[in-house]
């Protein structure tokens, strides 16, 4: 488990670039909202407390994860963001409706990465149960939005001193 005896939350904060100036779009899927905004509450307070200002961060909703990379593509289309995290929460089920949408949201949010030349963050969490995205999602394990908006002030810094 890669989670295990790991806590998604904790960075050292002299080990973050400065996000001050990046302007950062934020995609929220709405399935399973319960997680959905407590990874949006954890990936802001990040990027506020790394130097990024609120009124830099663009928060768009989408129905639901599998939507997630298409709204990341209007983002860069419409806005000009340094990077998209992508924040959605998909749980297993009895069908293999699982296996479908986590692969084609991965391969969407790649895939809009590279054809636009940014960073688009993968902070998808795909759970097997409820139990493990609460854990995910604020719980013991921390907060899986934290983690992406550290990742996506990393990116952003790397592309900017290349």
């Amino acid at each position: 488990m890669a989670t295990e005896n790991k806590n998604l939350s904790h960075y050292n904060l002299e080990d973050v670039p400065s996000a001050e100036g990046m302007k950062i779009g934020i995609v929220v899927s709405e399935w399973n909202v319960n997680i959905t905004e407590n990874l949006f509450s954890g990936a802001h307070e990040a990027l506020v407390e790394c130097g990024c200002k609120s009124e830099d961060i663009i928060r768009k909703n989408v129905p639901g994860s599998f939507e997630l990379p298409l709204a990341a593509q209007f983002l860069l289309e419409s806005k000009n963001v340094d990077a998209v995290i992508c924040l959605g929460s998909v749980i297993q089920g009895e069908t293999k409706h699982f296996d479908y949408v986590c692969q084609t949201t991965s391969n969407g949010i790649k895939d809009v990465s590279l054809k636009y030349n940014k960073a688009v963050i993968f902070g998808v969490l795909t759970d097997n149960t409820m139990q493990q995205a609460i854990d995910r999602s604020g719980g013991k394990h921390g907060n899986k939005g934290i983690e992406a908006s550290i990742t996506a002030i990393k990116m952003v810094s790397l592309m900017k001193n290349l």
